[in-house]
């Protein structure tokens, strides 16, 4: 098993973690850390981990780029930036043979682009449960516990899922879908209320859920995206086992007050968490949020369901990419 060829493509937070701790494992695994001085340093300094994965320096062999790859993989771990998968996956193509298979670790839902580029029956779709964080490049932190879920794009049984679990078994608890498109979907909608709304914003969740008007904003993006999927004939499972969306649907006062309570609880506990997508605009970076609430409008438009709020958020964050806004809390007054 450990004498399978692995790359990662993408050495940022979860990319990084991952990569480090199958290196540490034992595992032969080759790093695409897309920045020249960055793979120089990862090969011949070692990439740095710590937190909830343990606190570690290792080296990993890396390139610049996936066509300064070698030989075949059996294996290949996906944790590029969404809208930078498609090109990495066809420079990949030659590094494959039939066999291999290519595990999707982007936020959002990037496997129907990859299975449309290194064929279904290649892809394993992935939903990362846990969360990192890329102090400086060749630093990461694993910076809470979660669960990997996984499933083949084709939805077949198993296959050499039991390989990949193997292996991702050392970072997190792994589990099994045979419908993982609602699982990742059911991920999507989280990160359509959390992760943009940050962005647009500029608070941290707990800041932003105390706020009415944006717990407000928070169960309209989910009502949509339940429409999106009723259409789509999805049954979506609860966030992490416990974030019911269908609850957010019911009417009257009293389920009203339980879906705020329900929020303010999720501010609680998570009140210093940052948005990824507000950390990239302040590094001058695009987000992902084509692949948040961009794919809610898209597959509401594909399927004749109305998805303003989700329309309108995806607007505010490309206005603030090209300098048209200003991230600041006054944009939730716009809804």
């Amino acid at each position: 098993m450990k004498n399978a060829r692995i790359a990662v493509i993408g050495a940022g937070a979860v990319g990084g973690v991952i990569a480090a701790a199958l290196k540490n494992s034992g595992y032969d695994v080759n790093l695409v850390a897309k920045y020249p001085e960055l793979a120089k340093k990862v090969a011949s300094e070692g990439i740095h981990v710590f937190g909830k994965c343990g606190d570690f320096t290792i080296k990993i062999p890396s390139v610049a780029s996936v066509s300064g790859l070698d030989g075949t993989y059996d294996f290949a771990f996906m944790a590029t930036k969404g809208y930078d998968m498609p090109a990495a996956a066809r420079d990949l193509l030659p590094f494959l043979d039939e066999d291999s298979r290519v595990v999707c670790m982007q936020n959002g839902i990037c496997e129907e682009d990859l299975a449309k580029i290194v064929g279904a029956q290649r892809t394993v779709g992935c939903v990362v449960g846990w969360g990192a964080t890329m102090h400086e490049p060749g630093v990461s932190e694993m910076t809470s516990t979660g669960e990997f879920i996984i499933g083949n794009w084709e939805g077949q049984e198993y296959g050499r899922l039991r390989e990949i679990m193997q292996m991702l078994n050392r970072i997190a608890q792994v589990k099994f879908s045979n419908n993982i498109f609602s699982e990742l979907y059911s991920k999507l909608i989280i990160n359509s209320c959390i992760t943009t709304l940050g962005a647009i914003s500029g608070l941290l969740l707990g800041e932003m859920l105390l706020r009415k008007k944006c717990r407000n904003i928070f169960i309209q993006v989910i009502i949509e995206a339940m429409a999106v999927a009723d259409a789509m004939k999805l049954d979506v499972p609860p966030y992490a086992g416990k974030l019911d969306y269908y609850k957010f649907r019911k009417t009257g006062f009293l389920s009203g007050m339980k879906r705020h309570i329900t929020l303010l609880a999720i501010g609680f506990k998570y009140r210093r968490l940052k948005s990824s997508s507000l950390q990239s605009l302040e590094r001058g970076r695009k987000t992902e949020v084509d692949n948040y609430n961009g794919y809610i409008t898209a597959k509401g438009i594909e399927y004749g369901i109305e998805t303003p709020v989700n329309k309108k958020l995806t607007e505010m964050v490309k206005e603030i990419e090209s300098g048209k806004r200003k991230i600041n809390p006054d944009n939730f007054n716009e809804f």
